[in-house]
Formats: structure tokens, sequence, C-alpha cells
């Protein structure tokens, strides 16, 4: 990875992602192939989002996650696949989501990077 990650940041990613479902961007993409009905939620940040994001997404940035997850999506039980730019941050709203009480929550590791890396559909703002 490119990024070098502070050793504080990386112990609460490490923290988050045993605490959460994790899923390939392959297994988003048989998920979307398949007709699977879940909601896939962007969690960078706003300027992130417009330059570019997964078909179909719709944003919530991480640092406004906690405040109005439930205004955007009122039903606890809605299966959400989250990303980020990698997955750590992703991973991190994947935990906060749910616990506040969110039952289907996934955070896709490898995030916009993965995506894009391997040549799948993207769409921009």
């Amino acid at each position: 990875m490119a990024k070098s990650h502070s050793p504080r940041f990386l112990e609460i990613v490490n923290d988050a992602r045993a605490k959460v479902t994790e899923c390939t961007i392959e297994d988003v993409r048989q998920m979307q192939e398949n007709g699977d009905e879940f909601l896939l939620v962007d969690v960078r940040e706003e300027s992130e989002f417009a330059k570019g994001h997964l078909p179909k997404a719709i944003h919530l940035g991480k640092g406004v996650l906690e405040r109005d997850i439930e205004k955007v999506v009122p039903d606890p039980s809605t299966k959400m696949v989250m990303y980020c730019g990698g997955g750590y941050r992703s991973a991190l709203a994947a935990d906060a989501a749910q616990r506040m009480g969110y039952t289907s929550v996934i955070s896709m590791d490898g995030g916009w990077r993965a995506w894009n890396e391997a040549g799948f559909a993207v769409e921009s703002s």
C-alpha cells in the first residue's frame, strides 16, 4: 500500500476489523451481478466521492456517519456495504454503525483503490 499510516490509527482499524464482517471487491461485484439487495455506502470525503465512486453508491462520509445514518438508513436491518479508499475508514465506519444497532454491515476490503485497479465500472458526480 502506498500510504503509510500511524501505528495508533492502525491499532484502532485492526480492532474494528476484528469486530466487523469484511468482503472483497469481487464479493461486491458478484452481489451486484446477482441482483442482491444492499445499500452501497461510500464513507470517503465528499470531494473524493465527487471525483468518482462505485455505481449506485450513496455518500455518507465517515465524519458525519453517526450523526446522519439514522436519517439516511432508518431501518437498522438494512444490508449495507461500506467502502472507502482502501478499507480502513470503512472498517471504522462499519464498527460505528454496528455499535449504533445496525445488524447487517459489511466493510469492503481494498476499497476504491482496489476497485479501480481491477478496472470495474465507476461513476462520477
